[in-house]
């Protein structure tokens, strides 16, 4: 069995309003960076998991994120999956 580490990174679907994303903007603006169009916050969620596959583990924290990470009504989510190697 391995280690692996998952990132997992979960966003707003682009439909849905995104009122911290908005704030965020508006502050950047106020600071002068008036080039800012757009704005989206998200969250990113780092896992480390033992399995004995990449696969494996990545099928796993998907579970993860269907069941608790993310709400599937107004985010999406990606996974990337790496081995972790000893230092």
């Amino acid at each position: 069995m391995a280690t692996f580490i998952a990132h997992v990174n979960v966003m707003l679907r682009p439909v849905i309003n995104d009122p911290q994303g908005l704030a965020v903007k508006d502050g950047l603006h106020s600071l002068g960076f008036e080039g800012v169009s757009t704005v989206r916050v998200g969250k990113r969620v780092d896992i480390t998991v033992d399995a004995d596959s990449a696969a494996t583990a990545e099928t796993q924290v998907r579970e993860m994120c269907r069941q608790l990470l993310a709400n599937p009504v107004i985010e999406d989510f990606e996974i990337t999956v790496a081995e972790v190697t000893a230092a």
